[in-house]
């Protein structure tokens, strides 16, 4: 007699646990993946500075950029091929398109992540790539932007900062085509190649002797948030409904739980760098989870009462995006679990923290 209120009471509790389940999981969407982006309500800039695979991997580490792709530009012919283009039998231009929020990165900030990349004195090429197709240009899509970059090249030159004329164009955008697929994200694709051309090309020596420290351009995070609407177009679903709406991915489900990588996570819209792998642990939940956080003062906590329980919940400091919770079952040394949605937060890996200007973070990984 005393097994039926027992079987009734485990019922119950099964009930319970898939109902929670289906409201707290299940209606989650799937993660996507951010590459398919949508463009029509972000702003474009078009930038010209030499072999494409360099410059588009340049801006793409940037938050409020949203995707760079290689193109041809301002030629005559249809559907230029790579081997035409390279040859200067079209008048094309390698060139890459900068699609881009303006309330989180702006059309002078990309000016400045664009004269990094090049050097404005050479008219022949760019680097170890010659022919004008390899020139440098901006291409403006509008009068503001024809103004900016004008303002900004006028005021690169009384840098006194080279010793040549700076002869970089500034043309109108038009006529343009896109590269072929193998040249798009090749420094990804195609990284150890990518790596030892760039190394032979000598971008990356000519940056260091122009700029020193300051070769990798500092984004400021003291932008106004986006509103709902801008918002809902530059994030994918998922992403929306965990930063703004509290949603939670599923366990075993998300990009990054099982992540063994080195990397900085970083807020996802702000840029705020939040937890490092070397506070990583594996906590069996399903989701990244962390010691610590990496800059305490990046983070809010504030009282979850949802759930029928008591909760920390953690935000960004300055956007306040939801990321998840902290617990405090953790591991030594704190004793805390911070469990973070991999929705919510961007991440750097090692080896691109410089150039995504996270560089101060590079000794963390030095051992």
């Amino acid at each position: 007699m005393t097994k039926k209120p027992i079987f009734i009471a485990g019922t119950l509790l099964t009930l319970l646990l898939i109902f929670l389940y289906v409201f707290y999981f299940a209606l989650t969407p799937k993660t996507m993946e951010k590459t398919n982006v949508d463009t029509s309500n972000l702003s474009v800039a078009t930038f010209a500075g030499g072999c494409f695979w360099c410059v588009e991997s340049a801006f793409e580490h940037y938050n409020g950029v949203y995707k760079v792709t290689s193109w041809y530009e301002g030629g005559e012919k249809e559907n230029p091929t790579y081997k035409e283009v390279s040859a200067w039998k079209t008048k094309y231009i390698e060139s890459v398109k900068v699609y881009f929020e303006p309330s989180e990165i702006t059309y002078n900030d990309l000016l400045e992540i664009f004269w990094r990349q090049i050097d404005p004195t050479d008219d022949g090429g760019s680097f170890v790539d010659r022919g004008k197709q390899y020139k440098s240009v901006i291409f403006y899509h509008n009068e503001e932007q024809k103004i900016l970059a004008e303002v900004s090249k006028k005021e690169l030159g009384e840098t006194g900062n080279y010793d040549k004329p700076i002869v970089t164009e500034i043309r109108s955008a038009w006529n343009f085509y896109p590269a072929e697929d193998y040249h798009q994200d090749y420094y990804k694709k195609n990284p150890i190649r990518y790596k030892y051309y760039r190394w032979g090309s000598w971008r990356d020596d000519y940056r260091e002797e122009q700029w020193g420290e300051d070769k990798d351009y500092k984004v400021s995070w003291d932008y106004e948030k986006p509103g709902e609407e801008k918002l809902r177009s530059i994030l994918t679903p998922l992403q929306y409904k965990v930063t703004q709406e509290e949603a939670t991915e599923k366990p075993f489900d998300n990009e990054y739980w099982d992540n063994k990588k080195d990397w900085i996570y970083v807020d996802l819209l702000s840029g705020e760098p939040l937890f490092s792998s070397t506070h990583k642990y594996k906590s069996g939940t399903g989701w990244p989870s962390f010691t610590q956080p990496l800059e305490e003062s990046n983070i809010v906590e504030k009282e979850d009462r949802k759930f029928f329980s008591v909760r920390t919940e953690i935000r960004s400091r300055d956007w306040e995006n939801h990321i998840w919770h902290v617990f405090e079952d953790g591991p030594n040394p704190t004793g805390l679990r911070y469990c973070m949605n991999s929705a919510a937060l961007k991440f750097i890996p090692e080896e691109e923290l410089e150039e995504s200007w996270y560089g101060e973070y590079l000794k963390l990984f030095e051992n």
